[in-house]
């Protein structure tokens, strides 16, 4: 088969990469926390908006130079909106047309997004987003690109400026440069094994730490190593946690998991707005949180040291859910603890257990 238009889309790919700067490590100013510092990795400020930017180009990169992808091949994808906005990017980029096979409930500012980008969304239930897409891969000659597969595989996370790679350079010349711990949460799973792999490989006593929200089978399974575990609820943290255990998640590199409320995680999102001016997404609150709490640890032990995660996309996304008090109460529950509970670690570095 002729390669000419498949090297040209991979030249397009790299040059978008070329433009592109890595994003930003912000520094939270926690005045308490003398001896231990915290940093956001800030995924928002890809030109998608979200840390699925990393995850599309992978994906698409991985898809041609396995032959999936020719030119004129329609490309659906199964998601709960951010890499879908990614890959309808790339797609574009491409000339290619695409479908996103995502959840009724997905914020409409994703949605058009999506449509920006010059995708056509496909509203299903949550539990038919897989077997939906690869129907519409079969019926239309396409290439179904099953994130929840392929995520872990497609990065490579020995180095070529993984999100991994990314930190540690950037954590060269801070005061404790090699972090305590990495605080992440699972979607696909795929940039946990990325940095877990890469932890291992680099030879680093960075522990992984992974945050799970409620309604994710995720933090079971890792508890148990049973595959099959299912949940009839959906999570309610737009892009992370599954009913189901996906293929890209990998528990063998994961040194601890955390399950955290998700009115921890929105009460979190508020909180960090207060101190960094900006709006993010409530998978960030549930990192964050995280954070927190192996802080509080750390001071409570006498130890020292840094701890790093990520901002996974812009909170402007989420006006009608996640920033409306409204919504809120009625969808994710009474935050008010929390919001308290965060308002004296603010004045005093202690989180107080609830």
């Amino acid at each position: 088969m002729p390669r000419n238009w498949v090297n040209w889309a991979i030249a397009q790919i790299e040059a978008d990469f070329q433009r592109s700067a890595d994003t930003h490590l912000i520094k939270l100013d926690l005045p308490h926390l003398t001896d231990i510092d915290i940093y956001l990795k800030d995924e928002s400020t890809h030109p998608t908006g979200s840390l699925k930017h990393r995850l599309a180009r992978s994906l698409f990169l991985y898809s041609l130079c396995n032959g999936w992808i020719r030119e004129g091949t329609p490309i659906i994808e199964s998601s709960s909106g951010s890499t879908a906005i990614s890959e309808a990017y790339f797609a574009r980029l491409l000339g290619l047309p695409f479908i996103a096979v995502i959840p009724k409930s997905t914020a409409q500012k994703k949605i058009d997004q999506i449509e920006f980008y010059g995708g056509r969304c496909h509203l299903v239930e949550p539990a038919d987003i897989y077997t939906e897409s690869a129907r519409l891969a079969q019926e239309l000659n396409g290439h179904y690109m099953d994130q929840f597969t392929y995520a872990e595989r497609a990065t490579d996370w020995r180095g070529n400026n993984n999100i991994a790679d990314a930190i540690f350079r950037q954590m060269l010349h801070e005061r404790f440069p090699v972090p305590s711990h990495i605080v992440m949460s699972p979607g696909t799973g795929g940039t946990s094994a990325t940095i877990g792999r890469y932890l291992r490989y680099q030879k680093v006593d960075t522990r992984l730490c992974v945050v799970d929200p409620d309604n994710s089978v995720f933090f079971d399974y890792f508890q148990t190593l049973d595959n099959s575990l299912t949940s009839t609820a959906c999570s309610r943290i737009e892009g992370i946690g599954r009913p189901r255990v996906e293929p890209s998640f990998i528990p063998g590199v994961v040194d601890e998991m955390r399950q955290i409320p998700d009115t921890a995680s929105i009460a979190t999102i508020l909180w960090l707005e207060q101190i960094i001016g900006r709006k993010t997404g409530a998978s960030t609150g549930t990192n964050l949180y995280g954070v927190l709490q192996l802080a509080d640890e750390m001071r409570r032990k006498g130890e020292s040291g840094s701890i790093v995660t990520l901002i996974c996309d812009s909170g402007e996304r989420y006006l009608d859910s996640y920033y409306d008090p409204k919504w809120v109460a009625e969808r994710i529950g009474d935050i008010q603890p929390y919001v308290d509970q965060l308002a004296r670690f603010s004045e005093t570095g202690e989180l107080e257990a609830l």
